[in-house]
C-alpha cells in the first residue's frame, strides 16, 4: 500500500484529500505546515507528498527543496489556490513531479497520484536492476589457473584496440563475460553494449533485429525501428551464437563489416555505423564452413583475434574460487548470511564432471546454499550435486 504525506495548512483540503486518498486505498499522514512535514521526512519515508505551496513557517517551495534532500527519488505534487503559469512552471523546474490548482478536481487528482506512484515505482525497479547488472555482468573473471590466465592476457591486449574478436568456447564457460570485459576495458565503454543472440532469433527476424526495418517493410512493422548496429553506434555488439545465423544474414553482416554500413530492411539509404563486432560461438566454425553452412569469408572478417574460453573441467584449480564468489552473491540475493564450505566439500567439488561448466557450478551453489545447513558439508555435496 502506497504512503502519501499530505502537508496543507488548511484543515479543511487535508480532511477531503485524506478522504479521497483513503477511499482508493492509500495510507494517508498530515502536516499543517512544512516545518511539521519536513521533520516527518527526516523520520520516515513516503512514495509521494502533495504539498500547499503558500504555507506558514516553511512555505510548499521551500519544503520542496528541502524534501529533496532528504528523499531525493520522492515525487512531489504541488498544490495552490494561487495557481497560474509562473507558479506552476517555478515548481515543476524545482523538482515537483506536477501542479495542481484549487479547487482540486477530483479526477485530475487521481491520475496524477497515479502517475507520480507509477513514475516512483520505475525508479526503484531501475535502481534494483542497475544493482544486479551491475553485480552480474561487470564483475571480472575470476581465476588464477594457466588456462584463464591467458584469456585474461589477452582481453589486456585486445580491448583497447578496435580489431574483431571471435570467442569460443562450449556452453557455459563465460564467452558473454569475456566480451564483456573487453567492451569495459575498451575505448567504447561509456557508449553501448549491445548483446543480440542469434539462435534465440528465428531466421525470418534476424534481418529486422540486426539492421532495423521502415515502416510498411512487412505486415507487422508499423512503424520505423532501429537495429542493434543502430543502437550500439559508437559503442561494441556482441554477436552471440554467430554459427546459428542465416546465410543471407551473414551476407548482410559481412557487408556491414567489409564498408560499416547498413540498409534497414525494407529500405534503399546507405545508414553508416561505427560500431566494434565481438561474435561467439559453441560450434566449431570451420566444420560449418565444410558443410557449408557458415561463410569462411565472414569468419576471416570476425576472427581477427581468436579466444578461447577453456571448460570448467580444464580448470578445476579455479573451482575454490568461483564456489566463494557464488557463495558470496547467492547468499546476497537470498538475504542471508554467507554460508561456509569445508575443505572436503570443495575436494568433493572438484570431482564433478561439470558438462555445463561454470554455469552448471553456480546452480550447484544455488542449490547447495538454499538446501544445506550453516556449513556445506561433503555429504551434502555428494547429495545435491
Amino acid at each position: 500500500m502506497a504512503e502519501i504525506l499530505v502537508v496543507d495548512d488548511e484543515r479543511s483540503i487535508r480532511n477531503t484529500l485524506r478522504e479521497i486518498l483513503e477511499y482508493e486505498k492509500f495510507k494517508v499522514e498530515e502536516a499543517e505546515d512544512g516545518q511539521k512535514a519536513l521533520n516527518i521526512l527526516k523520520k520516515k519515508s513516503f512514495d509521494l507528498m502533495l504539498c500547499d505551496i503558500k504555507m506558514p513557517k516553511t512555505d510548499g517551495m521551500d519544503l520542496l527543496e528541502l524534501s529533496m534532500k532528504v528523499h531525493p527519488d520522492m515525487p512531489v505534487v504541488m498544490i495552490s489556490g494561487h495557481g497560474n503559469i509562473e507558479t506552476a512552471v517555478d515548481a515543476i523546474k524545482a523538482g515537483a513531479y506536477d501542479f495542481i490548482e484549487k479547487p482540486i478536481d477530483l479526477n485530475r487528482l487521481l491520475v496524477t497520484v497515479r502517475n507520480a506512484l507509477d513514475k516512483s515505482s520505475l525508479v526503484e525497479e531501475t535502481k534494483t536492476l542497475r544493482k544486479k547488472i551491475s553485480g552480474k555482468k561487470e564483475s571480472d573473471i575470476i581465476g588464477e589457473s594457466k588456462a584463464i590466465a591467458e584469456v585474461k592476457e589477452m582481453i589486456e591486449k585486445v580491448a583497447p584496440t578496435d580489431a574483431r574478436v571471435l570467442i569460443t568456447g562450449s556452453n557455459g564457460t563465460g564467452k558473454e563475460l569475456v566480451a564483456r570485459q573487453l567492451h569495459a576495458h575498451s575505448e567504447r565503454n561509456k557508449k553501448p553494449f549491445v548483446e543480440v543472440n542469434c539462435a534465440a532469433i528465428p531466421s525470418e527476424l534476424i534481418e529486422s533485429e540486426l539492421f532495423g526495418h521502415e515502416k510498411g517493410a512487412f505486415t507487422s512493422a508499423v512503424k520505423q525501428r532501429k537495429g542493434k548496429f543502430e543502437q550500439a553506434e559508437g559503442g561494441t555488439l556482441f554477436l552471440d551464437e554467430i554459427g546459428d545465423m542465416s546465410l543471407k544474414a551473414q551476407a548482410k553482416v559481412l557487408r556491414a563489416l567489409q564498408e560499416s554500413k547498413i540498409n534497414r530492411v525494407g529500405g534503399d539509404k546507405d545508414i553508416k555505423v561505427d560500431v566494434r563486432v565481438i561474435a561467439a560461438t559453441n560450434k566449431n566454425l570451420k566444420e560449418e564452413i565444410e558443410e557449408k553452412n557458415f561463410r569462411e569469408d565472414l569468419y576471416h572478417r570476425l576472427s581477427v583475434i581468436l579466444i578461447e574460453v577453456p571448460a570448467l573441467n580444464d580448470r578445476k584449480e579455479d573451482i575454490p574460487l568461483l564456489t566463494d564468489h557464488f557463495l558470496d552473491s547467492i547468499c546476497k540475493e537470498q538475504g542471508i548470511a554467507k554460508k561456509s564450505m569445508d575443505k572436503k566439500a570443495l575436494n568433493e567439488l572438484q570431482k564433478h564432471d561439470f558438462s555445463g561448466n561454470i554455469r552448471e557450478l553456480r546452480n550447484i551453489i544455488e542449490r547447495l546454499v538454499i538446501l544445506s545447513g550453516k556449513s556445506i558439508t561433503a555429504g551434502d555435496v555428494k547429495k545435491y550435486c
